[in-house]
């Protein structure tokens, strides 16, 4: 049997970058036109994923963390479609995502300010700055992830789970020992 191409779909490959310096600045572009967009709807945007990450590899796509009072799609669509975002369905109650572009440039998580999913992506950004060794180590998966499942990006990210798990206890952990 011969595998078809769906359009766009060579352009979503999984594919390491460099750690680009200008990512943060592409990430405070995008958060002025978050913050004219959705106002005081927006209790906090925050730079996440690995291209907070000084100094690693990265998919070249700015991961974007918006933390709202009530999490409703139906609050937040038409302001993010004006921005150019298509909202994804990832089937999960804490957390809408939306991606930008193909290929891919930037992804928004959205989440409830304060909640568990909001902890922990702040939490593991957090300790990767922190760790370079743990950063490193994360790296390190990603690139063997990114050779095994260049064009299954759904594998590729759920190959990380295990080492974001692990990562979070740690800082848990460590949080719990230094109080």
């Amino acid at each position: 049997m011969v595998a078809t191409e769906t359009p766009g779909e060579k352009l979503d490959m999984v594919e390491l970058s460099d750690h680009d310096p200008r990512w943060k600045d592409m990430f405070q572009e995008e958060r002025a036109l978050i913050d004219q967009a959705l106002g005081p709807m927006a209790m906090s945007v925050e730079h996440v994923g690995s291209t907070s990450v000084p100094g690693i590899r990265a998919k070249p796509v700015i991961d974007i963390l918006v933390t709202v009072r009530r999490l409703r799609l139906e609050d937040l669509e038409r302001a993010m479609e004006g921005m150019g975002y298509v909202h994804v369905p990832i089937g999960d109650e804490e957390r809408l995502f939306f991606r930008k572009g193909m290929p891919r440039t930037h992804h928004v998580h959205v989440v409830r300010h304060g909640g568990e999913e909001h902890r922990k992506h702040v939490l593991f950004r957090d300790r990767l700055i922190d760790h370079p060794d743990e950063a490193n180590e994360y790296e390190e998966l990603k690139e063997g992830l990114a050779v095994l499942h260049r064009e299954d990006r759904r594998a590729y990210c759920d190959g990380k789970d295990l080492f974001i798990a692990k990562i979070l206890e740690r800082a848990d952990r460590d949080r719990r020992l230094s109080s």
